[in-house]
């Protein structure tokens, strides 16, 4: 039974751009014992994908901070060598690098096995592509769903076939509730993404006149203040507490729709399949956006921002 390691750790819709390769594999190599390392924020979206036998959780951000203070700094040591030492303890058919970052090579040097990653020119980082023992050109222009599918497939020796299958089913996360409510992702790490909360408003009051709730999740300080913000001007929208991932991936899997501006749980909704719009503002979602086989619009492009009218309208539009 083949041994395979994707290592894919970071960020959020990284993560969930890698699932279809996974899928690929599994469907490859039905017998084939897949694990994935993963930063431990994430290891419960890489559990959601049934292919995956094992996950390994990484905390390369934490211990980045951790290392250099006196006082964690045994404690994280610690942590590192149990790491390794598992890692050591069989060997890989195959180490597959989809991040393609210093971090995450160094991360496959932990462990035993051939490692396979892009070649300099296809790489984001292209001193880590020295340390791969085989290395496949894959294309920049590419989607970042189809750059890891591609990568996949050199290194396991098959075609890519098909679109791409996230291999999550949404119905045994969470079933559609009879309380219809769309969740609106108006957070995102970069402010210059934002759209601006008055449009949020009028699309909330759009889903009110249908008898659709609006839920503004929100993941610190700042993001609470607005959610309520934009609540306030509602009648019937909520806040919901903050959750972890696992929960939040529950509550998209529940959603009549949603929209959602460029973040991580966009690109988990594209993946579950739910009725989604996207808004680009200040990125262009060519090679880093969306993909979904379910019901799906996307809206601006980086300099150009949709507005309300256009997201009602794409909504309205939604086969539901």
């Amino acid at each position: 039974m083949p041994e395979i390691l994707f290592i894919k750790t970071s960020s959020l819709g990284d993560v969930i751009h890698h699932m279809p390769a996974v899928t690929d594999a599994r469907k490859h190599f039905p017998n084939a014992k897949i694990s994935w390392m993963v930063e431990e924020a994430y290891v419960p979206l890489a559990k959601l994908h049934p292919g995956v036998n094992d996950v390994i959780p990484v905390a390369v951000r934490r211990w980045r901070k951790a290392i250099l203070k006196p006082s964690t700094f045994s404690k994280t040591w610690a942590e590192v060598s149990r790491l390794r030492a598992k890692l050591k303890l069989k060997r890989f058919d195959k180490i597959i690098d989809t991040q393609g970052l210093v971090k995450t090579v160094v991360l496959s040097k932990w462990a035993r096995g051939e490692r396979h990653g892009y070649d300099a020119k296809s790489i984001r980082e292209p001193f880590a592509s020295r340390f791969y023992h085989v290395k496949h050109t894959v294309s920049r222009e590419l989607h970042a769903v189809d750059r890891n599918r591609a990568l996949t497939a050199a290194a396991l020796g098959y075609k890519v076939e098909g679109g791409p299958d996230y291999g999550i089913d949404r119905k045994r996360i969470a079933p559609v509730t009879d309380a219809p409510y769309a969740l609106l992702f108006h957070a995102t790490a970069q402010e210059r993404k934002e759209w601006p909360e008055d449009r949020w408003i009028e699309v909330g009051k759009a889903l009110e006149a249908k008898g659709i709730t609006p839920v503004l999740p929100w993941g610190n300080d700042r993001e609470h203040a607005r959610s309520h913000r934009i609540k306030n001007a509602l009648k019937n929208a909520r806040v919901p507490d903050k959750a972890p991932l696992g929960e939040v991936a529950g509550l998209i899997a529940g959603a009549t729709l949603v929209v959602g501006v460029d973040t991580g749980l966009l690109h988990l909704a594209a993946a579950l399949e739910v009725p989604l719009v996207a808004i680009f503002i200040a990125t262009k979602p060519g090679l880093s956006g969306p993909v979904s086989s379910g019901p799906m619009t996307t809206l601006g492009t980086a300099g150009e921002m949709p507005t309300a009218a256009e997201v009602i309208a794409a909504i309205e539009a939604l086969p539901r």
